[in-house]
């Protein structure tokens, strides 16, 4: 069930070649609301997720105001988060994520968009078999994660523009990075970890928009998919 008639966002195929040819620029300029005709990076690794989800979906560490599911799924899903970020209500809070407060196969897809690296490192397994718990046969995982350069890179800089603008535009920050967090993860840690948590057939595509330097994996929980 939808929860509210927010229009799903959809990039056209002419908004991907202005954001293919200027990529350079919104990677080194950081605008986090799409501006001169332009996606900015966070809208445009939505656009690619939700183009995977298959239904009713969990988006773990939603962050601020729920944006992915409320203005890419039309509000069809159920965003968390550990931290109480501006424009989310108790219902999007849950302190720890190796116990979801929902039952089985309650979802479609489950999004880790740009944050399993964020979860704490003894608590990643059991924050995914917890998504595949809460996955309908059939349903899938998505999550995204950057070139180790590219994120390291981003953060930094992030950082400096916060620090010398008096901003907040990065998360991490206004949250505070825990010791058993990473800036990033290798693809052979996040296929590991998916393949304990009893994921199949794990894809991983490029964002050839941002230059092959992001990317994203999609796994699924064995089962046929209901009718």
């Amino acid at each position: 069930m939808t929860s509210d008639n927010c229009e799903m966002k959809r990039r056209s195929g002419r908004q991907k070649i202005l954001d293919f040819f200027f990529f350079p620029l919104r990677a080194v300029t950081l605008f986090h609301e799409d501006c001169w005709g332009l996606s900015c990076l966070a809208s445009e690794r939505f656009d690619y997720v939700a183009r995977e989800v298959r239904g009713y979906c969990l988006d773990v560490g939603c962050g601020r105001h729920n944006r992915f599911l409320r203005e890419y799924r039309g509000g069809d899903g159920h965003g968390i988060d550990v931290f109480a970020y501006e424009g989310l209500g108790m219902e999007n809070i849950v302190p720890d994520l190796t116990h979801l407060p929902f039952a089985d196969a309650t979802f479609g897809s489950v999004t880790f968009i740009a944050n399993l690296n964020h979860c704490p490192e003894p608590d990643r397994d059991a924050e995914l078999r917890e998504s595949w718990r809460v996955l309908k046969p059939g349903g899938n995982i998505i999550l995204t994660m950057g070139h180790p350069v590219a994120e390291i890179l981003v953060h930094k800089l992030v950082w400096v523009y916060d620090k010398v603008c008096n901003t907040n535009y990065d998360m991490d920050n206004e949250r505070g990075m825990h010791e058993d967090e990473d800036y990033y993860l290798l693809d052979r840690e996040i296929l590991d970890r998916l393949g304990r948590a009893g994921f199949e057939k794990v894809r991983k595509k490029h964002f050839l928009t941002q230059w092959g330097l992001n990317h994203l994996f999609v796994g699924w929980k064995p089962g046929m998919p209901p009718k």
